[in-house]
């Protein structure tokens, strides 16, 4: 029995003891209860129990680059920050998550070291839409395709048709498709860009990349009724296409991620690769609509987008932008991150739980994640939402620690993870690898 005088549950906090029976939650009840039970944690009234963060955007790398990433570095952060599940995208690995074969390779990759649960996206590329099928009966919570190239050769972007017809076989499977959406075509009439300055390399990559690309992933949902889910949107002028379309019933949601809610291209400075990512992060006014479309629902969830990569690759010693890797590590610290800007702007804990547990959880179908109800998952995050620190990047378990955050001074200390009713230890890796849908863990994990 956890007795917990602040807690978010559903749209606001309240004070509630919480009854757990083997790692799921059996009763949410007054906080003074007369309940009995075999073990009682009672915490104070500076911390508040959250549902466990479940992240549906994280690249782990492992196998092939695991000295971008591993399951052990990035599951121990996500430990760290408050994170309870997260879903490893099928790009960045050797081999790519593309076939059943892939995806067995992650899992063995994974077994024994990953100290939260973890669930896999599959890839959609050119030419296998009949792994698409196996993957999903393999146990894929969705699958992920790109528009443009990544630059990656084992995971080629869809055109137009190719991505309607994944849409097609993701609908069929009863999943989302998870879309990168920036244009192919519009980006191949803007020349590469070389160089320290970050307005060129923003020049380099407009808003217009992203707006013509959802547009199209809007088309291709309300031609065949599939879900398409926009990842990492960084344009706010996409953010109108998509309430229009919702109201009009097209199944197209729409994530966003710290860096584009709490950082400016105004304050970076020439030369700072670290804040390289793709889309790029974009001008205050455009962050501040991103908030508004977030608060109006039309984004549902913010996810870290967690690419990380090795210091020599982030061209730090050059500071080209040209050249840099795109991608911002922030896995360990997107709670923080997130609810540093949040409060500021006046929005309340249960609002950012929403977007962080909740609707993640249910875009990746973990029915079991993302609230504090019976039912449930035990998995709790323990903040202390009022409480600072100065972000220190020895101290974060991330492989490679460059952030764009170091030294940034962020509210909310996560004090405690709980996974399925037991504190986690991060000397003791108890996390699981989970089946499609979340009903059941593929494998436990010794």
């Amino acid at each position: 029995m956890i007795r917990a005088p602040r807690a978010v549950l559903g749209q606001g906090e309240a004070a509630c003891s919480i009854g757990i029976r083997d790692g799921r939650i059996e009763a949410v009840a007054p906080v003074d209860a007369p309940l009995s039970a075999s073990r009682e944690v009672e915490f104070d009234g500076d911390v508040v129990v959250l549902p466990g963060i479940v992240d549906s955007h994280v690249h782990v790398c492992e196998p092939g680059n695991t000295d971008w990433e591993g399951f052990a570095t990035a599951t121990k952060a996500a430990a760290a920050g408050g994170i309870t599940t997260l879903v490893d995208m099928p790009i960045d690995s050797v081999p790519a998550t593309v076939t059943v074969e892939a995806l067995e390779a992650k899992r063995a990759a994974a077994r024994g070291q990953c100290y939260v649960d973890v669930g896999f996206w599959g890839g959609a590329i050119p030419g296998n839409l009949a792994d698409m099928r196996r993957l999903r009966a393999g146990g894929v919570l969705g699958f992920k395709c790109f528009l443009v190239d990544p630059g990656v050769p084992d995971f080629a972007p869809l055109d137009a048709i190719g991505m309607e017809q994944a849409l097609i076989a993701a609908r069929d499977l009863d999943v989302p498709l998870l879309v990168h959406a920036e244009s192919a075509s519009v980006l191949a009439g803007i020349a590469p860009m070389c160089g320290r300055k970050y307005a060129d390399y923003l020049a380099s990559r407009p808003k217009d990349v992203e707006n013509v690309a959802v547009a199209q992933v809007i088309e291709a949902a309300r031609r065949t009724g599939g879900h398409a889910h926009v990842v990492h949107l960084s344009s706010s002028d996409a953010v109108a296409m998509i309430a229009e379309a919702r109201r009009a019933g097209v199944q197209v949601t729409a994530e966003t991620c710290p860096h584009y809610l709490t950082l400016a291209a105004e304050d970076i400075p020439d030369g700072a690769t670290p804040f390289k990512c793709s889309p790029p992060i974009r001008e205050g006014t455009n962050r501040d609509s991103l908030w508004s479309g977030l608060q109006q629902g039309v984004i549902g969830s913010v996810v870290s987008d967690h690419s990380p990569c090795t210091v020599a690759m982030k061209e730090v010693s050059s500071g080209n932008f040209g050249t840099a890797w795109g991608g911002i590590s922030s896995l360990q610290l997107s709670l923080s991150v997130v609810w540093t800007e949040a409060r500021r702007r006046g929005r309340a804990l249960s609002e950012v739980v929403g977007w962080m547990s909740e609707a993640p959880a249910t875009l990746a179908g973990l029915r079991h994640k993302g609230r504090i109800a019976p039912g449930f998952d035990a998995d709790f995050c323990v903040l202390a939402p009022e409480e600072s620190f100065v972000v220190e990047p020895d101290r974060l378990y991330h492989r490679n620690t460059l952030t764009p955050y170091a030294g940034r001074r962020l509210t909310g200390v996560v004090r405690e993870t709980w996974l399925r009713g037991e504190r986690v230890d991060l000397t003791d890796p108890r996390g699981q690898l989970l089946d499609s849908g979340a009903m059941a863990a593929v494998q436990p994990i010794p």
